[in-house]
């Protein structure tokens, strides 16, 4: 599509508009603090500036700074969302090992604003990552009942909040890194669920119910082993030494709880080593 631009003669002053009809029409392009008396250069930028505001594609990605949200994080990018907004929650959990890895891998990706949100799910007990009076037991993934890491409804909490953030700035696309193949049974990280969610944030938004620009919830991971997530990520650039996965916040990963288990066995299966040492 040919865009028009206007015959410019002079230098444009910082700060300035420069009506080149002589007309109290002030100019779109304007202001540019340098010569551009027909340069084809500043043509050119001034085209292309112009394009790249009209393609920019937004994602907001729920990012805790493990190995999941940052692969999504990664995979959003790959699938051309090129302005990339991050949403991280500080939740009561038990040490902020993971708000600081969420703070680097952010920083990596180039997120362009990355917001985070207190919301202490700490005040009420039953669940170990949270729970004070509560010890975090070494894992078992293959178990088949729901362990007390659980955090009640973590998910749906984290993408009301998600939704909202979405809706203030007109973002249709969320990335969350849930799976139901390998994880530990979590109610909230199951496909059902997240379409769900989906339908119950679209009509309760004014995007979704009003402006009728269906938010889409992206579970990228839903039906892929962590060993497969983990070749992508790889591929895709993913520094895993930027991220932080241990339910426990020692110096260095335990190794035998529930989440630590789980990404042993995915870097092992997708024969790559672990960046992170045990």
């Amino acid at each position: 599509m040919a865009i028009g631009i206007p015959k410019l003669t002079r230098l444009i002053p910082h700060g300035k508009i420069l009506d080149t009809q002589k007309t109290d029409k002030k100019s779109y392009l304007s202001p540019i603090p340098f010569p551009v008396d027909r340069n084809p250069k500043y043509i050119t930028f001034v085209t292309r500036k112009i394009i790249e505001r009209k393609i920019m594609k937004k994602a907001l990605v729920l990012l805790s700074g493990g190995l999941d949200s940052t692969t999504a994080l990664y995979v959003a990018r790959e699938q051309g969302f090129d302005e990339l907004y991050a949403i991280t929650f500080e939740y009561g959990q038990k040490h902020d090992k993971e708000i600081k890895a969420a703070k680097a891998v952010a920083k990596a990706a180039g997120v362009k604003e990355h917001k985070f949100v207190k919301i202490m799910l700490n005040q009420w007990d039953g669940c170990s990552l949270t729970d004070e009076k509560m010890d975090i037991h070494d894992g078992d993934i293959n178990r088949t009942t729901i362990p007390d890491t659980y955090v009640p409804a973590r998910n749906m909490v984290f993408l009301s909040v998600a939704a909202s953030y979405a809706d203030a700035l007109d973002i249709t696309d969320i990335f969350i890194g849930v799976s139901e193949v390998d994880y530990s049974g979590y109610v909230d990280c199951r496909e059902e669920f997240i379409r769900s969610m989906e339908q119950t944030i679209n009509l309760g938004t004014v995007l979704g119910a009003e402006k009728k620009q269906k938010i889409t919830l992206h579970a990228p991971f839903m039906h892929m082993t962590k060993a497969d997530e983990v070749r992508l990520g790889n591929r895709l650039g993913v520094d895993y030494s930027l991220t932080w996965t241990c339910y426990r916040g020692g110096k260095k990963p335990c190794g035998t709880c529930d989440s630590c288990l789980l990404r042993a066995k995915a870097f092992e299966e997708a024969g790559i080593k672990d960046p992170l040492s045990y």
